[in-house]
């Protein structure tokens, strides 16, 4: 435990990145598995992520993500983007997927899909983009955690007009709408103005509280 608590004081959100050093596959594909692995709301999954490395994809995005350097300077751009909707046909991929790879077929859990069924179809559009919108967040965690025990940089972004990566990205054709961004890479040896300053977080006895 007291090794977790240590990489989460080392990471920090990285402001400056070194072009130069490229994050290897397998320390990428453990961070994107974590994603994967993380928990969300009836295991639904309403999200994807994208791995952006093409150099020209992230020049148009940097520009549309207030000018921030890691976007182009990182080793890979991650992109969480959330279903822009829950449709029967989303809510039942995933409900079959899950009576395919475990060979069964349970009655609870098939009532548990016709009351999802009856309720999220029924919602507005919006409402279901922002409820998949806080799973994205749940993978989110896992990654910044990962990349700290892979010793990674990492930097978690809302800084950018999500309208315009969708353009970018066609994320409309794959029914998603972008949700965070993710640099990760290797902090730069300088240039940064916050890796040398203290970590300065709310005490334990003003953050939590007990009833």
């Amino acid at each position: 435990m007291s090794d977790i608590l240590s990489l989460l004081s080392w990471r920090y959100a990285a402001k400056k990145m070194d072009p130069a050093k490229v994050v290897p596959e397998n320390k990428l594909a453990t961070i994107l598995e974590s994603i994967r692995l993380s928990a969300s709301s009836s295991g639904l999954q309403p999200y994807q992520v994208l791995v952006i490395t093409d150099p020209q994809i992230k020049a148009q995005i940097r520009p549309v993500s207030w000018g921030q350097s890691q976007v182009t300077d990182c080793s890979h751009l991650l992109v969480f983007a959330a279903w822009d909707n829950y449709s029967a046909e989303r809510i039942n991929m995933m409900f079959d997927l899950v009576n395919e790879q475990r060979g069964l077929k349970n009655e609870g859990w098939e009532a548990y899909r016709q009351q999802l069924l009856s309720i999220y179809p029924q919602r507005t559009p919006e409402e279901n983009f922002q409820h998949a919108a806080r799973q994205a967040y749940i993978g989110l965690g896992s990654a910044l955690i990962t990349a700290a025990a892979e010793g990674v940089d990492s930097t978690p972004m809302e800084g950018f007009e999500p309208e315009k990566v969708d353009a970018i990205l066609n994320l409309s054709a794959l029914g998603l709408r972008s949700v965070l961004l993710l640099p990760l890479g290797y902090r730069a040896s300088e240039g940064d103005w916050l890796v040398n300053l203290a970590k300065v977080r709310r005490s334990t006895e003003d953050f939590v509280i007990r009833r």
